[in-house]
């Protein structure tokens, strides 16, 4: 009867059953077991070994001209040059002078080669940031040397490159602000031009005209109306002087010199006449009387006789008693007066207006000029504020372009050199070779044991008493021929042999390893 899959009988009864498989058949699964561990450890000795060498580049920025340069130089981030090692590094310049460095070259392989290596170099090599400020370079190859001298060189190079592509970025940057300068100052040249010839075309378009023109309009006002009010009052007092004039003779009669000296005669006479009520002719007031009054006589004949000459000499003439009215010439002086200044006054108030009307024309010119001058104005404003603004970041880029040149900003430097790696990293001969041994044992017992599971034949008597339910008297145990037992020897022999082969060849092995022979 058949094996059933699900038997559940103990784990132990199947040892005697994979001992007696494993006498069947020892060539077989002790020559699977030296195969398994002589590949292996053949696939250790032909693999590749890899040397890992690693250096790494510390990114610092902070020394004494960051705080003294802050706000006007502006260094290169930390982060900005991290992040492109990569790129610096494998970039055709410096991936050419890897190959140099590297020995490949010396070959002469043709460009498609060149390409392939490259690959390969790139896919060997590892850039990582540990952490913002730090690069660390790894390349691995089976060349420990040449694994060195790689990582060595890919070190400085990244150096030189970054700093070198910093030193471009910054000048690159004060060229194209340089650049922009220019074009900004040609603008504002033009836009100054073209504010000044609109100026000069239109001397009202300048700033402030029209709070000038305002108040002049407003001051012309004022004295027009000024002038108008003082025009009334000088026509009231023309109207006034008029009146005044018309009520007055232009000739008088005034008392001539004979009759003033008749009256002086007539009042001493008079007064004599007093004296001598109270006193003699000869006292003294009445004696100086007399002479007084004899004076005056003889003053009148004279007189008399001048008045007959003049008359004769100019037949034409007034009379004595008869003159000019001064307060009517008073008056005529004062109407004629009036007269000018009322007509001063008009002619002033007419070149008032004549001024008014020009500033209101002048500010209506303003007013129609003032759109074309403010975009003109707020056109060199913009273009004047950008140029000062570029001149500002242009020196800003100066500093910065002096700080990168000097490398006194942003700077690089070996923080753990490249060393020659001594031992390779990765899978080495031992690993192989002991993986390959555990395989070597547990891969046929697998295959034993699947054997014997999977094999339908009923080989104990417990598999009868399990699936049967009878019970088991006795066994009969197999017969062994002389034939069969020779055989069996010689497979024991040999398979004694495959199993001591991989022992003895794993020592010779360890020993060359020893000696670094291998």
């Amino acid at each position: 009867m058949e094996w059933s899959g699900d038997d559940r009988s103990s784990p132990l009864t199947f040892v005697p059953i994979a001992f007696e498989e494993l006498k069947r058949h020892p060539v077989r699964l002790f020559g699977l077991f030296a195969g398994i561990a002589l590949l292996a450890l053949t696939v250790g000795m032909v693999l590749p070994k890899k040397y890992v060498a690693s250096t790494t580049i510390l990114v610092e920025q902070g020394n004494i001209i960051a705080p003294l340069m802050e706000g006007r130089a502006v260094p290169t981030g930390v982060a900005n040059r991290a992040s492109i090692a990569k790129e610096v590094a494998f970039s055709r310049r410096v991936m050419n002078e890897i190959l140099e460095a590297g020995g490949w070259l010396a070959a002469k392989p043709s460009p498609l080669t060149q390409e392939r290596l490259i690959e390969q170099i790139a896919n060997r090599t590892q850039i990582i940031n540990p952490s913002d400020n730090l690069i660390q370079i790894s390349y691995t190859d089976s060349d420990p040397e040449r694994a060195y001298q790689v990582t060595k060189r890919f070190g400085d190079l990244i150096i030189n490159e970054s700093l070198a592509a910093k030193s471009r970025e910054s000048r690159q940057a004060f060229e194209f602000i340089q650049s922009q300068v220019s074009q900004y100052h040609a603008k504002l040249t033009g836009a100054e031009a073209n504010l000044e010839r609109y100026r000069t075309e239109n001397p009202d378009a300048r700033p402030g005209t029209d709070v000038d023109v305002n108040a002049r309009i407003g001051e012309l006002r004022r004295q027009v109306e000024s002038a108008r009010m003082d025009l009334l009052d000088l026509r009231s007092q023309e109207s006034a002087l008029q009146t005044q004039l018309s009520g007055e003779n232009e000739i008088t009669m005034v008392q001539t010199r004979v009759g003033q000296i008749q009256a002086r005669l007539a009042e001493l006479q008079t007064q004599r006449s007093g004296l001598l009520l109270n006193y003699t002719e000869q006292h003294p007031d009445v004696i100086r009387t007399q002479h007084q009054i004899n004076d005056l006589e003889a003053e009148l004949r004279r007189e008399s006789q001048r008045q007959d000459t003049r008359s004769a000499n100019e037949p034409g003439a007034l009379d004595g008693a008869a003159t000019f009215n001064p307060l009517y010439t008073e008056l005529r002086s004062k109407l004629a007066e009036a007269r000018r200044r009322s007509a001063a006054t008009a002619s002033r108030i007419s070149t008032g207006e004549s001024l008014l009307e020009q500033e209101l024309q002048r500010s209506r010119r303003i007013a129609a000029s003032e759109s074309n001058l403010s975009e003109l104005t707020r056109d060199y404003e913009v273009n004047r504020d950008l140029y000062q603004d570029l001149l500002k970041r242009r020196e800003n880029a100066r500093l910065s372009m002096n700080l990168d040149d000097e490398r006194r900003g942003l700077s690089f430097r070996i923080q753990e050199p490249a060393t020659l790696p001594l031992r390779p990293s990765g899978l080495r001969l031992m690993h192989v070779a002991g993986a390959g041994l555990m395989a070597a044992i547990f891969i046929p017992l697998v295959l034993l044991l699947g054997m014997i599971k999977l094999d339908p034949r009923v080989r104990t008597p417990l598999q009868i008493e399990h699936q049967a339910n009878l019970p088991v008297l006795g066994t009969v145990p197999a017969f062994v021929s002389n034939r069969r037992r020779a055989q069996s020897r010689r497979q024991f022999a040999l398979a004694s042999l495959l199993f001591l082969v991989v022992p003895v060849i794993y020592g010779l092995v360890l020993a060359m390893k020893l000696v670094h022979a291998l």
